[in-house]
Protein backbone atom coordinates (compact mmCIF):
# COMPACT_ATOMS: atom_id res chain seq x y z
CA UNK A 1 0.00 0.00 0.00
CA UNK A 2 1.50 3.15 -1.42
CA UNK A 3 1.71 6.61 0.55
CA UNK A 4 -0.72 9.26 1.53
CA UNK A 5 -1.30 11.19 -1.41
CA UNK A 6 -3.10 12.83 -4.32
CA UNK A 7 -4.13 10.34 -7.30
CA UNK A 8 -3.85 10.97 -10.37
CA UNK A 9 -5.89 10.46 -13.36
CA UNK A 10 -7.97 7.86 -14.07
CA UNK A 11 -7.65 3.98 -14.49
CA UNK A 12 -9.37 2.24 -17.55
CA UNK A 13 -10.98 -0.16 -15.23
CA UNK A 14 -12.90 2.65 -13.86
CA UNK A 15 -14.14 3.98 -17.21
CA UNK A 16 -14.90 0.55 -18.23
CA UNK A 17 -16.91 -0.31 -14.64
CA UNK A 18 -18.77 2.88 -15.37
CA UNK A 19 -19.54 2.01 -18.33
CA UNK A 20 -20.60 -1.60 -18.02
CA UNK A 21 -23.04 -0.11 -15.00
CA UNK A 22 -24.32 3.08 -16.60
CA UNK A 23 -25.55 0.76 -20.23
CA UNK A 24 -28.37 -1.30 -17.64
CA UNK A 25 -28.72 1.18 -15.32
CA UNK A 26 -30.04 3.99 -16.05
CA UNK A 27 -30.06 4.47 -19.14
CA UNK A 28 -32.89 2.23 -18.96
CA UNK A 29 -35.18 5.41 -17.70
CA UNK A 30 -34.24 7.92 -20.17
CA UNK A 31 -34.72 5.35 -22.85
CA UNK A 32 -37.94 4.02 -21.66
CA UNK A 33 -39.31 7.26 -21.81
CA UNK A 34 -38.60 7.93 -25.13
CA UNK A 35 -39.45 5.05 -26.78
CA UNK A 36 -43.22 5.03 -25.87
CA UNK A 37 -43.74 8.46 -28.41
CA UNK A 38 -43.37 6.43 -31.57
CA UNK A 39 -45.77 3.53 -30.80
CA UNK A 40 -48.57 5.82 -29.79
CA UNK A 41 -51.30 5.40 -32.08
CA UNK A 42 -50.33 1.70 -32.96
CA UNK A 43 -50.95 0.69 -29.36
CA UNK A 44 -53.88 2.93 -28.79
CA UNK A 45 -55.47 0.84 -32.01
CA UNK A 46 -54.55 -2.78 -30.35
CA UNK A 47 -56.16 -1.50 -27.70
CA UNK A 48 -58.87 -1.12 -29.24
CA UNK A 49 -59.40 -4.18 -31.35
CA UNK A 50 -58.47 -6.55 -28.64
CA UNK A 51 -61.89 -5.52 -26.49
CA UNK A 52 -63.42 -5.65 -29.91
CA UNK A 53 -62.57 -9.11 -30.55
CA UNK A 54 -63.02 -10.06 -26.89
CA UNK A 55 -66.45 -8.59 -25.88
CA UNK A 56 -67.60 -6.97 -29.48
CA UNK A 57 -67.40 -3.90 -27.58
CA UNK A 58 -66.06 -0.58 -29.45
CA UNK A 59 -64.34 1.45 -27.19
CA UNK A 60 -64.99 5.48 -27.30
CA UNK A 61 -61.94 7.53 -27.64
CA UNK A 62 -61.81 9.02 -23.69
CA UNK A 63 -62.14 5.10 -22.81
CA UNK A 64 -58.71 4.24 -25.27
CA UNK A 65 -56.75 7.48 -24.09
CA UNK A 66 -57.47 6.55 -20.89
CA UNK A 67 -56.19 2.77 -21.24
CA UNK A 68 -53.03 4.69 -23.08
CA UNK A 69 -52.44 7.39 -19.76
CA UNK A 70 -52.88 4.09 -17.10
CA UNK A 71 -49.98 2.34 -19.59
CA UNK A 72 -47.42 5.80 -19.83
CA UNK A 73 -48.22 6.65 -16.02
CA UNK A 74 -47.84 2.97 -14.36
CA UNK A 75 -44.18 3.09 -15.24
CA UNK A 76 -44.01 6.11 -12.78
CA UNK A 77 -45.69 4.09 -9.76
CA UNK A 78 -43.38 1.10 -10.60
CA UNK A 79 -40.47 3.72 -10.20
CA UNK A 80 -41.47 4.33 -6.96
CA UNK A 81 -42.39 0.91 -6.18
CA UNK A 82 -38.57 0.00 -7.24
CA UNK A 83 -37.12 2.89 -5.44
CA UNK A 84 -38.90 1.75 -2.08
CA UNK A 85 -36.91 -1.49 -2.25
CA UNK A 86 -33.68 0.19 -2.88
CA UNK A 87 -32.43 0.08 -0.11
CA UNK A 88 -33.00 -3.76 1.22
CA UNK A 89 -31.49 -5.02 -2.03
CA UNK A 90 -28.54 -2.96 -1.79
CA UNK A 91 -27.87 -4.22 1.27
CA UNK A 92 -28.48 -7.42 1.31
CA UNK A 93 -27.29 -8.22 -2.27
CA UNK A 94 -24.81 -5.48 -2.15
CA UNK A 95 -24.48 -2.49 -5.35
CA UNK A 96 -23.23 -4.32 -7.80
CA UNK A 97 -25.03 -7.61 -7.22
CA UNK A 98 -28.26 -5.42 -6.90
CA UNK A 99 -27.78 -4.24 -10.17
CA UNK A 100 -27.36 -7.90 -11.96
CA UNK A 101 -30.71 -8.99 -10.07
CA UNK A 102 -32.29 -5.62 -11.06
CA UNK A 103 -32.02 -7.02 -14.65
CA UNK A 104 -34.57 -9.86 -13.71
CA UNK A 105 -37.67 -6.93 -13.53
CA UNK A 106 -36.42 -5.52 -16.92
CA UNK A 107 -36.05 -8.82 -18.74
CA UNK A 108 -39.54 -10.47 -17.60
CA UNK A 109 -41.20 -7.11 -18.99
CA UNK A 110 -39.62 -7.40 -22.08
CA UNK A 111 -40.86 -10.35 -22.27
CA UNK A 112 -44.62 -9.56 -21.81
CA UNK A 113 -44.08 -6.73 -23.92
CA UNK A 114 -42.78 -8.95 -26.96
CA UNK A 115 -45.63 -11.48 -26.05
CA UNK A 116 -48.71 -9.00 -25.73
CA UNK A 117 -49.68 -8.72 -29.21
CA UNK A 118 -49.36 -12.38 -30.15
CA UNK A 119 -51.37 -13.12 -27.33
CA UNK A 120 -53.95 -10.56 -27.62
CA UNK A 121 -53.60 -8.36 -24.41
CA UNK A 122 -53.04 -4.96 -23.64
CA UNK A 123 -52.38 -5.85 -19.76
CA UNK A 124 -49.68 -7.65 -20.79
CA UNK A 125 -48.37 -4.14 -21.75
CA UNK A 126 -48.99 -3.00 -18.29
CA UNK A 127 -47.30 -5.08 -16.39
CA UNK A 128 -44.14 -4.93 -18.46
CA UNK A 129 -44.17 -1.01 -17.76
CA UNK A 130 -44.87 -1.68 -13.73
CA UNK A 131 -41.68 -4.08 -14.28
CA UNK A 132 -39.64 -1.73 -16.28
CA UNK A 133 -40.65 0.82 -13.92
CA UNK A 134 -39.17 -1.30 -10.82
CA UNK A 135 -35.99 -1.99 -12.71
CA UNK A 136 -36.01 2.06 -13.37
CA UNK A 137 -36.51 2.62 -9.83
CA UNK A 138 -34.02 0.29 -8.88
CA UNK A 139 -30.99 1.66 -11.24
CA UNK A 140 -31.60 5.45 -10.48
CA UNK A 141 -30.70 4.88 -6.64
CA UNK A 142 -28.33 2.30 -6.72
CA UNK A 143 -25.83 2.80 -9.93
CA UNK A 144 -25.08 6.64 -8.44
CA UNK A 145 -24.50 4.96 -4.85
CA UNK A 146 -21.80 2.25 -6.59
CA UNK A 147 -20.44 5.09 -8.42
CA UNK A 148 -19.95 7.25 -5.40
CA UNK A 149 -18.77 4.42 -3.18
CA UNK A 150 -16.59 3.05 -6.12
CA UNK A 151 -14.79 6.51 -7.40
CA UNK A 152 -11.49 8.04 -5.92
CA UNK A 153 -12.50 11.38 -3.72
CA UNK A 154 -11.37 13.90 -6.76
CA UNK A 155 -13.31 12.54 -9.44
CA UNK A 156 -16.71 11.18 -7.35
CA UNK A 157 -18.49 13.73 -8.52
CA UNK A 158 -17.62 13.19 -12.20
CA UNK A 159 -18.13 9.86 -11.90
CA UNK A 160 -21.66 10.23 -10.15
CA UNK A 161 -22.22 12.80 -12.85
CA UNK A 162 -22.47 10.05 -16.06
CA UNK A 163 -25.18 8.36 -13.72
CA UNK A 164 -27.63 11.41 -15.05
CA UNK A 165 -25.32 11.33 -18.75
CA UNK A 166 -26.53 8.20 -19.53
CA UNK A 167 -30.19 8.42 -18.39
CA UNK A 168 -30.33 11.71 -21.17
CA UNK A 169 -28.28 9.56 -23.69
CA UNK A 170 -30.85 6.65 -23.09
CA UNK A 171 -33.64 9.68 -24.03
CA UNK A 172 -31.52 10.01 -27.53
CA UNK A 173 -31.21 6.49 -28.14
CA UNK A 174 -34.95 5.54 -27.62
CA UNK A 175 -35.99 8.84 -29.93
CA UNK A 176 -33.94 7.09 -32.36
CA UNK A 177 -34.66 3.18 -32.35
CA UNK A 178 -38.60 4.62 -32.67
CA UNK A 179 -38.12 5.73 -35.76
CA UNK A 180 -40.52 4.65 -38.17
CA UNK A 181 -37.74 2.78 -40.30
CA UNK A 182 -36.18 1.20 -37.71
CA UNK A 183 -38.65 -0.33 -35.10
CA UNK A 184 -41.17 2.61 -35.18
CA UNK A 185 -43.60 1.20 -37.41
CA UNK A 186 -46.38 -0.63 -36.88
CA UNK A 187 -45.24 -4.44 -37.51
CA UNK A 188 -42.51 -3.75 -34.78
CA UNK A 189 -43.76 -1.65 -32.27
CA UNK A 190 -43.94 -4.90 -29.61
CA UNK A 191 -40.20 -5.10 -30.08
CA UNK A 192 -39.47 -1.81 -29.70
CA UNK A 193 -41.18 -1.86 -26.64
CA UNK A 194 -39.33 -5.27 -25.58
CA UNK A 195 -35.77 -3.72 -27.22
CA UNK A 196 -34.43 -2.14 -23.39
CA UNK A 197 -33.44 -6.27 -22.95
CA UNK A 198 -30.41 -5.45 -24.97
CA UNK A 199 -28.97 -2.84 -22.59
CA UNK A 200 -30.04 -5.27 -20.11
CA UNK A 201 -27.74 -8.34 -21.57
CA UNK A 202 -24.82 -6.23 -22.22
CA UNK A 203 -24.92 -5.35 -18.59
CA UNK A 204 -25.68 -8.78 -17.47
CA UNK A 205 -22.39 -9.85 -19.40
CA UNK A 206 -20.09 -6.97 -18.82
CA UNK A 207 -20.57 -5.75 -14.91
CA UNK A 208 -19.44 -9.14 -13.52
CA UNK A 209 -16.29 -8.63 -14.06
CA UNK A 210 -15.88 -5.98 -12.13
CA UNK A 211 -15.64 -5.68 -8.60
CA UNK A 212 -18.05 -4.64 -5.60
CA UNK A 213 -18.45 -1.21 -3.90
CA UNK A 214 -14.98 -1.17 -2.10
CA UNK A 215 -16.70 0.59 0.85
CA UNK A 216 -19.58 -1.38 0.99
CA UNK A 217 -16.82 -4.60 0.89
CA UNK A 218 -15.21 -2.58 4.02
CA UNK A 219 -17.88 -1.46 5.95
CA UNK A 220 -21.12 -3.20 5.84
CA UNK A 221 -19.24 -6.66 5.23
CA UNK A 222 -15.97 -6.08 7.24
CA UNK A 223 -14.02 -7.03 4.81
CA UNK A 224 -11.18 -5.14 4.23
CA UNK A 225 -8.79 -7.40 2.14
CA UNK A 226 -11.78 -7.78 -0.32
CA UNK A 227 -12.02 -3.89 0.09
CA UNK A 228 -8.18 -3.39 -0.66
CA UNK A 229 -8.33 -6.11 -3.77
CA UNK A 230 -11.26 -4.43 -5.35
CA UNK A 231 -9.44 -0.46 -4.57
CA UNK A 232 -6.35 -1.84 -6.55
CA UNK A 233 -8.28 -3.44 -9.28
CA UNK A 234 -10.66 -0.12 -9.99
CA UNK A 235 -7.60 2.29 -9.45
CA UNK A 236 -4.87 -0.12 -11.35
CA UNK A 237 -2.50 0.93 -9.33
CA UNK A 238 -1.30 -0.03 -5.58
CA UNK A 239 -3.96 1.60 -2.93
CA UNK A 240 -3.41 5.05 -1.52
CA UNK A 241 -3.37 4.95 2.62
CA UNK A 242 -5.15 8.22 2.66
CA UNK A 243 -8.12 6.79 0.34
CA UNK A 244 -8.19 3.64 2.55
CA UNK A 245 -8.02 5.74 5.92
CA UNK A 246 -10.61 7.71 5.03
CA UNK A 247 -12.87 4.29 4.68
CA UNK A 248 -11.43 3.15 8.23
CA UNK A 249 -12.74 6.15 9.78
CA UNK A 250 -16.15 5.74 8.26
CA UNK A 251 -16.27 2.09 9.46
CA UNK A 252 -15.11 3.64 12.77
CA UNK A 253 -17.66 5.82 12.65
CA UNK A 254 -20.77 3.46 12.11
CA UNK A 255 -19.15 0.53 14.32
CA UNK A 256 -22.33 -1.27 15.90
CA UNK A 257 -24.25 0.79 13.95
CA UNK A 258 -27.27 -1.20 11.82
CA UNK A 259 -28.58 0.36 8.23
CA UNK A 260 -30.89 2.96 8.57
CA UNK A 261 -34.46 2.40 8.29
CA UNK A 262 -36.80 5.37 6.58
CA UNK A 263 -38.77 6.27 9.22
CA UNK A 264 -35.77 6.72 11.31
CA UNK A 265 -34.13 9.37 9.75
CA UNK A 266 -37.26 12.05 9.67
CA UNK A 267 -36.66 12.04 13.89
CA UNK A 268 -33.17 11.99 13.77
CA UNK A 269 -31.98 15.50 14.62
CA UNK A 270 -28.31 14.73 13.08
CA UNK A 271 -29.23 14.30 9.79
CA UNK A 272 -32.19 16.70 9.42
CA UNK A 273 -30.45 19.69 7.40
CA UNK A 274 -29.19 16.68 5.02
CA UNK A 275 -32.92 15.12 4.85
CA UNK A 276 -33.66 18.16 3.81
CA UNK A 277 -31.50 18.92 1.06
CA UNK A 278 -31.95 15.24 -0.57
CA UNK A 279 -36.20 15.99 -0.47
CA UNK A 280 -35.84 19.37 -1.97
CA UNK A 281 -33.34 18.81 -4.13
CA UNK A 282 -34.83 15.46 -5.62
CA UNK A 283 -38.05 17.32 -5.80
CA UNK A 284 -36.56 19.63 -7.72
CA UNK A 285 -34.70 17.58 -10.25
CA UNK A 286 -38.41 17.05 -11.73
CA UNK A 287 -40.79 20.38 -10.73
CA UNK A 288 -37.82 21.88 -12.96
CA UNK A 289 -39.71 20.63 -15.95
CA UNK A 290 -36.74 18.95 -17.76
CA UNK A 291 -39.00 16.11 -18.20
CA UNK A 292 -41.74 18.26 -20.12
CA UNK A 293 -40.00 19.20 -22.93
CA UNK A 294 -40.90 15.49 -24.08
CA UNK A 295 -44.28 16.94 -24.20
CA UNK A 296 -46.35 16.71 -27.51
CA UNK A 297 -45.20 20.29 -28.71
CA UNK A 298 -46.32 20.52 -32.06
CA UNK A 299 -50.13 19.57 -30.83
CA UNK A 300 -50.01 22.55 -28.30
CA UNK A 301 -48.67 24.84 -30.44
CA UNK A 302 -51.64 24.19 -33.31
CA UNK A 303 -53.63 24.24 -30.08
CA UNK A 304 -52.80 28.34 -29.16
CA UNK A 305 -53.98 29.02 -32.86
CA UNK A 306 -50.51 30.67 -34.14
CA UNK A 307 -49.52 31.11 -37.77
CA UNK A 308 -47.71 28.37 -39.57
CA UNK A 309 -44.72 30.38 -39.66
CA UNK A 310 -44.48 30.34 -36.26
CA UNK A 311 -45.20 27.04 -36.06
CA UNK A 312 -42.61 26.03 -37.85
CA UNK A 313 -40.14 28.69 -35.46
CA UNK A 314 -41.75 26.92 -32.77
CA UNK A 315 -40.93 23.04 -33.88
CA UNK A 316 -37.51 23.81 -34.10
CA UNK A 317 -37.30 25.42 -30.52
CA UNK A 318 -38.53 22.43 -29.57
CA UNK A 319 -35.81 20.21 -31.33
CA UNK A 320 -33.03 22.82 -29.50
CA UNK A 321 -34.43 21.80 -26.46
CA UNK A 322 -34.63 18.40 -26.55
CA UNK A 323 -30.70 18.74 -27.48
CA UNK A 324 -30.36 21.38 -24.69
CA UNK A 325 -32.01 18.89 -22.33
CA UNK A 326 -29.16 16.06 -22.95
CA UNK A 327 -26.53 18.66 -22.25
CA UNK A 328 -28.45 20.30 -19.27
CA UNK A 329 -29.83 16.90 -17.65
CA UNK A 330 -26.82 15.29 -17.76
CA UNK A 331 -24.83 18.55 -16.50
CA UNK A 332 -27.27 20.10 -14.03
CA UNK A 333 -29.62 19.02 -11.44
CA UNK A 334 -30.13 15.37 -12.12
CA UNK A 335 -26.28 14.67 -12.14
CA UNK A 336 -25.72 17.00 -8.63
CA UNK A 337 -29.09 14.79 -6.99
CA UNK A 338 -27.42 11.51 -8.00
CA UNK A 339 -24.00 11.70 -6.11
CA UNK A 340 -25.40 13.89 -3.11
CA UNK A 341 -26.96 11.39 -1.09
CA UNK A 342 -23.19 9.60 -1.08
CA UNK A 343 -21.59 12.57 -0.23
CA UNK A 344 -24.07 13.64 2.71
CA UNK A 345 -24.86 10.52 4.48
CA UNK A 346 -22.83 7.94 5.97
CA UNK A 347 -22.76 3.89 4.94
CA UNK A 348 -25.39 2.87 7.79
CA UNK A 349 -27.82 6.07 6.28
CA UNK A 350 -27.40 5.70 2.87
CA UNK A 351 -29.45 3.22 1.17
CA UNK A 352 -32.38 5.16 3.27
CA UNK A 353 -31.35 8.25 2.33
CA UNK A 354 -31.21 6.76 -1.82
CA UNK A 355 -34.86 5.92 -0.99
CA UNK A 356 -36.25 8.91 0.25
CA UNK A 357 -34.43 10.84 -2.72
CA UNK A 358 -35.71 7.92 -5.68
CA UNK A 359 -39.27 8.24 -4.19
CA UNK A 360 -39.73 11.86 -4.31
CA UNK A 361 -38.24 11.79 -7.97
CA UNK A 362 -40.77 9.37 -8.79
CA UNK A 363 -43.94 11.36 -7.11
CA UNK A 364 -42.69 14.99 -8.73
CA UNK A 365 -42.51 12.86 -12.41
CA UNK A 366 -46.26 11.68 -11.88
CA UNK A 367 -47.34 14.59 -10.68
CA UNK A 368 -45.61 16.86 -13.24
CA UNK A 369 -47.04 14.42 -15.73
CA UNK A 370 -50.56 15.17 -14.76
CA UNK A 371 -49.87 18.78 -14.15
CA UNK A 372 -48.46 19.85 -17.26
CA UNK A 373 -51.33 19.42 -19.73
CA UNK A 374 -53.42 21.84 -17.43
CA UNK A 375 -50.17 24.13 -17.22
CA UNK A 376 -50.22 24.33 -21.11
CA UNK A 377 -54.02 24.71 -21.56
CA UNK A 378 -54.02 27.50 -18.52
CA UNK A 379 -51.07 29.44 -19.24
CA UNK A 380 -50.20 28.98 -22.75
CA UNK A 381 -47.02 30.18 -23.73
CA UNK A 382 -46.06 31.10 -20.11
CA UNK A 383 -46.87 27.31 -19.07
CA UNK A 384 -42.57 27.06 -18.27
CA UNK A 385 -42.94 29.80 -15.65
CA UNK A 386 -43.98 27.92 -12.54
CA UNK A 387 -40.37 25.45 -13.39
CA UNK A 388 -38.56 28.51 -13.82
CA UNK A 389 -40.03 29.65 -10.37
CA UNK A 390 -38.69 26.26 -8.63
CA UNK A 391 -35.17 26.39 -10.43
CA UNK A 392 -34.94 30.09 -8.57
CA UNK A 393 -35.83 29.02 -5.08
CA UNK A 394 -33.98 25.95 -5.29
CA UNK A 395 -31.06 27.93 -6.43
CA UNK A 396 -31.25 29.85 -3.25
CA UNK A 397 -31.41 27.44 -0.77
CA UNK A 398 -28.27 25.76 -2.51
CA UNK A 399 -27.07 28.84 -2.28
CA UNK A 400 -28.36 29.66 1.27
CA UNK A 401 -27.85 26.30 2.86
CA UNK A 402 -26.04 23.36 0.90
CA UNK A 403 -22.46 23.47 1.87
CA UNK A 404 -19.85 22.62 -1.07
CA UNK A 405 -18.94 18.80 -0.85
CA UNK A 406 -15.83 19.08 -2.70
CA UNK A 407 -13.03 17.48 -2.27
CA UNK A 408 -13.95 16.59 1.79
CA UNK A 409 -14.08 13.88 3.77
CA UNK A 410 -17.60 13.08 5.56
CA UNK A 411 -16.93 14.28 8.55
CA UNK A 412 -15.79 17.60 7.56
CA UNK A 413 -19.68 17.51 5.36
CA UNK A 414 -21.34 15.99 8.45
CA UNK A 415 -19.53 19.03 10.98
CA UNK A 416 -20.71 21.81 8.43
CA UNK A 417 -24.34 20.19 8.75
CA UNK A 418 -24.56 20.19 12.13
CA UNK A 419 -24.29 23.62 12.41
CA UNK A 420 -27.52 23.89 10.87
CA UNK A 421 -28.76 20.94 12.66
CA UNK A 422 -27.93 22.00 16.61
CA UNK A 423 -27.83 25.85 15.59
CA UNK A 424 -27.61 27.79 19.24
CA UNK A 425 -26.19 24.45 20.70
CA UNK A 426 -22.53 23.40 21.60
CA UNK A 427 -20.57 21.75 19.00
CA UNK A 428 -18.86 18.89 20.22
CA UNK A 429 -16.70 18.99 17.00
CA UNK A 430 -16.36 21.77 14.97
CA UNK A 431 -14.30 22.20 11.96
CA UNK A 432 -12.93 25.30 10.76
CA UNK A 433 -13.11 26.49 7.46
CA UNK A 434 -8.93 26.34 7.27
CA UNK A 435 -9.38 22.80 8.64
CA UNK A 436 -12.17 21.51 6.38
CA UNK A 437 -9.16 22.04 3.16
CA UNK A 438 -7.14 19.24 4.82
CA UNK A 439 -7.55 15.79 4.31
CA UNK A 440 -6.97 12.38 6.38
CA UNK A 441 -3.34 12.25 7.00
CA UNK A 442 -0.63 11.41 9.31
CA UNK A 443 -1.29 12.88 12.96
CA UNK A 444 2.38 14.19 14.38
CA UNK A 445 2.76 14.11 18.11
CA UNK A 446 5.17 16.77 19.64
CA UNK A 447 6.98 16.25 22.57
CA UNK A 448 8.15 19.18 25.64
CA UNK A 449 11.01 18.80 28.14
Amino acid sequence: MSKSGPQKGSSLRLVLMVLAAGTGGTLQYGYNLAIMNAPTTFIQTFINETVRERWAVQLEDYQVTLVWTIIVSIFSLGGLAGALITGPMSIHLGRKKCLLVNNVFLMAGALFAVTSRVARSFEMIIISRILVGINCGIGMNVQPMYFGESAPKHLRGAVSLTSAVFAAFGVMLGQVVGLREILGSEPCWQYLLASNAIPGLIQLLTLPWFPESPRYLLIDRGDKEACIKALRTLRGCEVQSSELDEILQEQAETQGMRPRRIWELFPDRSVRWQLISVIIISSAMQLCGNDSVRSPWTEVIYDLSYTQHYVFWMQYLSMACVFTYILSFGMGPAGVTGVLPTEIFNQAARPAAYMIAGSMMWINLFIVGMVFPFLVSGLKEYCFVPFAVVCLLSAVYVGMFLPETQGKTLSVITSEFNRLNFKGQNQKHSVSPTEAQYQLGEVLHSTSL
